[in-house]
């Protein structure tokens, strides 16, 4: 059961929602999962759509990579960023207790889509897809 991340990292432990609370580094995870990023390329498009100093963008990178979410390499002068999936697989299994909830209304979302197109065939005259036209008399 996942509550606190704190494997050598912090030792009051840090809950892995506090870490992933914050828009921005969710965004930089977003950006990483496309792939190695230098941390100079992550941070010029943050800055851009946070509006935050590059120092801020720093802090955060180090927050994901001291709490597990990132690893970091150099590469020269470069420092390449990467995600590490294994605290996101740990909250994935936390959140398998709960998928029961949305699934049910996801699967229920589908039927009503499903009604909802047949119901606008039908009430526009075409025929119901994957059904070949009746034809009168038939």
């Amino acid at each position: 059961m996942l509550t606190y991340i704190s494997i050598g990292w912090h030792p009051e432990g840090v809950h892995a929602f506090d870490v992933l609370g914050d828009p921005v580094r969710r965004r930089i995870l977003e950006l990483l999962t496309a792939g190695e990023q230098a941390a100079g390329a992550v941070s010029a498009v943050v800055q851009d759509e946070f509006g935050i100093s590059q120092p801020a963008v720093s802090q955060h990178l180090r927050v994901l990579r001291d709490h597990g979410f990132t690893t970091v390499r150099a590469d020269g002068a470069r420092r390449l960023y990467s995600v590490d999936p294994e605290p996101l697989q740990d909250i994935d299994a936390w959140l398998e207790q709960y998928r029961r909830f949305w699934t049910q209304r996801l699967d229920a979302l589908g039927t009503e889509l499903v009604r909802g197109r047949r119901a606008r065939r039908s009430s526009s005259g075409r025929p119901p897809r994957n059904r070949k036209p009746r034809r009168e008399g038939e």
